[in-house]
């Protein structure tokens, strides 16, 4: 599973294979532009903390899958317990699912 995120979370492990919107020389991009280069590049996964990217993209028009993590801080520092917890969500979420929610706000680690 090939998933862009837009922090630099290199701790997954197979078959997730995580790379950072800024790894891919692709900070600048705003959503619609980042979706369709991801698409061109492979990209399954968009892992985001942003809630509302699903209000503002048609997200119907384009087959990637957005995780949206739910968490009181997206620093880095802070999300790297979870990446286990985060790994499970993906590899555990229906194949239906187009919107996938993590919610890491009330799991203490």
């Amino acid at each position: 599973m090939k998933i862009c995120h837009v922090r630099s979370l290199n701790f997954f492990t197979e078959p997730l294979d995580v790379i950072s919107v800024h790894d891919m020389g692709w900070a600048e991009k705003k959503n619609g532009d980042l979706i369709r280069s991801m698409l061109e590049e492979g990209f399954e996964f968009l892992l985001t903390a942003d809630k509302n990217l699903q209000n503002q993209q048609n997200l119907e028009k384009y087959p990637v899958r957005l995780i949206v993590l739910r968490t009181f801080d997206n620093r880095f520092k802070t999300l790297v317990p979870y990446i286990a917890v985060i790994q499970e969500a993906i590899m555990n979420a229906s194949d239906s699912e187009q919107i996938i929610e993590i919610d890491l706000r009330d799991l203490k680690i």
